[in-house]
């Protein structure tokens, strides 16, 4: 009998944790189209099954050609509980947390080089189940979408300004409140102001062009490997894009059509795939690093100038009042802006925003009193 190597050992656990993963996937999307009521969707989650069985067919045969025999089979904990709960609640109930988790596990084949054929259908899987649960209409949804207030709740740009000025402003009111605790002279809680509103600004800015360079270049090889996989599987990649269509809402066969149509042009192809499998913006792929960090700057300067303006005109016990007092007037209207984009009142908002802001600078006071003292 030949002597199996690490390696050969490795490769064949590995070969049976693929196994028990793709068979977990196959039971799990049986269940939810056995559970779910819509012809549409049924079709689409026994199709995502049958993709999955494919998958674990492949690690099968590794086992065997290895010979070793695979365990049998019984689903994991996690796909009997998300079963019962589609059955019970509907598959929109459990969908959210399927998406999250496809999501996760969309890259589980990138490292491993026998399975480069699985990848690209593995990142569809992902998006295709995204689209799903996003497609799942809840109550609610039909105002949100003839109400414009409802519109671009988050990530819009206010919102990034908002918090932005807002992190200058508390790091740096907590800043020379503390150095104010330690009962230093009005020069030297001025200079620390400076230095912190300088030294928080370059901090939030380095952070946001890291973020946004390493985002794009993450994308830029992204958009790499899907170009390949156009062109190297184009049947495949537009059996996903169908999917991704029908897990919208489109029926099977207009699904398959307009996704013909698409991987007709090469363009188009990249362009739509980007965009609906990776999240993609193949024109912005992110934004730019440089704008990313000069507005980082930017908001964090302004907001960290607030405090430190009344020190240029007050000196002793009036300074640090004056700063506390522009201070607080700023958390507030912080706050005010807040309940743009977070459904609070306004009164609320800022009233919450001013409790917190003036909590955080009273802790950091008195262990400034307390360090002073102590250091002195």
């Amino acid at each position: 009998m030949p002597v199996t190597t690490d390696r050969t050992q490795s490769d064949t656990t590995r070969y049976a944790q693929n196994l028990r993963d793709e068979l977990d996937g196959a039971a799990l999307y049986a269940a939810l189209a056995e559970a779910e009521r819509d012809p549409l969707r049924r079709d689409l989650f026994k199709q995502l099954a049958q993709a999955e069985s494919n998958h674990a067919q492949v690690w099968r045969q590794k086992l065997l050609d290895a010979g070793l025999e695979p365990k049998r089979f019984a689903p994991s904990l996690r796909t009997r509980i998300l079963s019962r709960l589609a059955r019970r609640f509907g598959t929109a109930f459990v969908l959210p947390s399927i998406a999250a988790a496809e999501f996760a596990d969309r890259n589980k084949y990138a490292t491993q080089k026998d399975a480069a054929a699985l990848a690209a259908e593995e990142r569809g899987h992902a998006a295709v189940i995204a689209a799903a649960a996003g497609s799942s209409w809840q109550p609610g949804m039909a105002i949100g979408q003839a109400e414009p207030w409802h519109r671009g709740v988050s990530g819009n740009n206010l919102r990034a300004a908002v918090l932005g000025a807002n992190d200058g402003l508390v790091s740096n009111f907590c800043l020379m409140m503390g150095i104010a605790g330690a009962r230093t002279s009005t020069h030297t809680v001025l200079l620390s102001g400076l230095a912190g509103l300088i030294a928080g600004a370059c901090s939030m800015a380095l952070g946001e062009w890291l973020s946004v360079s390493n985002a794009r270049d993450l994308a830029k090889t992204q958009l790499a490997r899907e170009r390949e996989e156009i062109e190297q599987t184009p049947q495949a990649e537009q059996h996903e894009l169908a999917l991704i269509y029908q897990a919208k809402g489109l029926p099977k066969a207009d699904a398959q059509r307009v996704a013909a149509q698409i991987m007709a042009s090469g363009t188009a192809a990249l362009d739509t795939l980007a965009r609906e499998e990776l999240g993609i913006d193949p024109r912005e792929l992110g934004g730019s690093p440089w704008g990313a960090a000069g507005t980082s700057f930017a908001l964090f300067a302004i907001g960290a100038l607030v405090p430190v303006l009344p020190l240029f005109i007050l000196t002793g016990s009036r300074a640090v009042l004056a700063c506390a007092a522009a201070s607080a007037a700023a958390l507030a209207a912080m706050g005010a802006l807040t309940a743009l984009f977070n459904g609070r009142t306004v009164a609320f908002s800022a009233a919450r925003q001013l409790l917190l802001g003036a909590l955080a600078a009273t802790v950091t006071y008195g262990i400034g009193t307390l360090l002073g003292a102590s250091l002195a």
